[in-house]
């Protein structure tokens, strides 16, 4: 009985090991923010002034940078737009306190993808690495606030 018992362990261990392994593979991009999210002693917080900053300083990845900033705003205003719209829709034709929290909800959501694809051709961010930009803008802040 106990060798069965550590044979489906074994197995449950296994199985767990290779969902791991799967999913480890499609959202391996996150090993490039490992190295600063998972310190010690966390990084402290930049303000616009150091964004723009390195902007200046990196002609490169600066301007990739600005626009990756760009699209974030125009991704949160599409996800104010989408809740308050929503929301408004259900509550003038429910008058449902929880229908309405979840349109919010929801149409924050959906605004925010919109907004995010609406930027994404409208600023051709398809055409940039912005994953790169803002690595290398973690890389920079690092290396200011360890001094180097």
């Amino acid at each position: 009985m106990a060798e069965d018992s550590s044979s489906s362990q074994s197995f449950l261990r296994r199985h767990w090991e290779g969902y791991k392994e799967f999913w480890g593979e499609r959202f391996s991009f996150l090993d490039n923010y490992s190295r600063f999210i998972k310190r010690d002693k966390p990084l402290p917080s930049w303000s616009d002034s150091d964004v723009e900053e390195f902007i200046a300083s990196d002609p490169l990845h600066g301007p990739t940078l600005r626009t990756a900033r760009e699209a974030a705003k125009i991704s949160a205003v599409g996800g104010i737009i989408g809740a308050v719209s929503t929301a408004g829709v259900t509550w003038k034709y429910s008058r449902s306190l929880h229908g309405t929290a979840l349109s919010l909800g929801a149409g924050a959501v959906f605004g925010w993808t919109f907004g995010q694809e609406v930027a994404n051709h409208w600023l051709q961010l398809y055409r940039l690495d912005t994953m790169v930009a803002q690595v290398k803008f973690m890389e920079w802040w690092q290396n200011k606030v360890e001094g180097q």
